[in-house]
């Protein structure tokens, strides 16, 4: 059954609210537990339907697992399928990242083209490219990719785009590759030092992640016992909620954060003349009720530049601005889907190609809205919070794959939302 968020205006957020572990760290650690016949002890796991995806995904091919709280136990000694689920795989962009690991184990994978949200084109050519330099023969078919190889040989491999998927699979598959990987112009946000804590913590040798040159010594097999890696906070949930403090005109301490894994959301948010207060794990965001938020201009670019996913979270923010702001987005092509959405509770944007030109508006308007993709429906629940009249927001599915109890978490701090079929 379908379920909907009807928002209530709530005036200024107040409180504390904990940081839960990344999405974005998880899925690729989630994957990596195939590299190993050991069993994996994963803490900080956060409960998102993205989750629950690529855990039955892992199941489907023979991994077990089990969860207490936010911890979660994988076995994948049993694997017994290197055929990735069509019907699974649909379901998650990131379910592909499963090609590298099986691919390096046991010589062989056939993974279907990935679903996920609709924001764009986003090709897995890199990820072959890279398997194909690691010694992998690739064959397209029937909407599968399967690769093969006896072994992989380690080699040199630039990738034409830093991207994170990209840069995972690749990693993920050179742990186990006969020699030295160097993986140069790779993606650097913190999961991908994330994956690559969690790799050394299994055994293997990754050195360099967080620059733009990864070196990978391969080894022979991953067989450290009871290996136990605790995922990084989710900055991209963290930078969320300080929009929603910044546009509530609220004040609220995000507590569990790394701060300098939001650095560009703090200096945006200051620029706009938002207060923001960091402590060593904590950030509070803060700012008088009737605080004049200032217009701004800001460009999505990899890490560490302005974040493609707090994108959509911010124009909601700027359509409360004095003044007119521009956002543009490097990353994602069809990364404006909000926008029709937000002009529908009063937002006055324009679009240009890739950027987005927004008049700011003293107050928005509830309505009858829907949420496209995951950081649109957060969008449309921030723009709701300084909202005049409820707003009803359907499509919250794509809301639960990146954000575990949202709603309520919001609640906490004053919100009034309810979810209803």
């Amino acid at each position: 059954m379908a379920e909907k968020f009807i928002i209530q205006p709530c005036g200024a957020l107040r409180g504390a609210v904990e940081i839960y572990g990344s999405k974005n760290a998880v899925l690729p650690v989630l994957a990596a537990s195939i590299l190993t016949e050991q069993p994996c002890i994963l803490q900080n796991v956060p409960n998102l339907s993205d989750v629950d995806a690529m855990t039955a995904l892992l199941e489907s091919l023979g991994v077990r697992s089990r969860s207490e709280g936010d911890t979660r136990f994988l076995d994948a000694s049993g694997v017994n399928s290197l055929d990735a689920s069509y019907e699974l795989v649909g379901k998650l962009r990131a379910s592909f990242l499963v090609m590298g690991p099986l691919l390096a184990r046991f010589g062989r994978a056939k993974v279907p083209l990935p679903g996920g949200c609709a924001i764009g084109s986003r090709p897995v050519d890199l990820h072959l490219k890279g398997f194909a330099a690691l010694g992998a023969d690739i064959d397209h078919s029937h909407g599968f990719v399967t690769a093969s190889a006896k072994r992989l040989k380690g080699a040199k491999i630039y990738l034409d785009f830093p991207s994170v998927g990209a840069t995972e699979n690749i990693m993920m598959a050179a742990v186990l590759a006969e020699g030295q990987t160097i993986l140069e112009n790779c993606a650097n946000e913190p999961e991908i030092v994330d994956l690559a804590n969690f790799l050394n913590t299994i055994g293997g040798k990754v050195r360099g992640a967080g620059t733009d040159a990864i070196k990978i010594e391969g080894v022979p097999r991953l067989d450290v016992k009871n290996p136990r890696h605790s995922i990084i906070p989710d900055r991209i949930e963290a930078g969320t909620f300080m929009v929603a403090a910044a546009i509530s005109r609220g004040d609220v301490t995000i507590t569990n954060v790394t701060p300098d894994h939001v650095k560009p959301v703090t200096a945006k948010l200051k620029e706009v003349n938002i207060c923001v207060e960091e402590n060593e794990d904590s950030i509070r965001v803060f700012c008088d009720p009737s605080h004049k938020i200032i217009a701004s201009d800001l460009k999505t670019l990899p890490y560490p530049g302005f974040p493609t996913d707090m994108q959509a979270q911010f124009m909601s923010l700027l359509s409360t601005a004095e003044g007119t702001s521009v956002i543009t987005e490097t990353v994602f092509e069809n990364r404006f889907m909000q926008v029709g959405e937000l002009k529908r509770m009063g937002a006055e944007i324009k679009i240009e190609s890739r950027s987005a030109i927004i008049e700011g508006v003293s107050r928005l308007t509830g309505a009858q809205v829907a949420a496209s993709d995951l950081r649109a429906g957060a969008a449309l629940v921030l723009a709701a919070l300084r909202a005049d009249g409820p707003t009803e927001i359907s499509g919250i599915h794509h809301i639960d794959r990146g954000y575990d109890n949202f709603d309520s978490r919001l609640n906490k701090l004053g919100a009034s939302i309810t979810r209803e079929e």
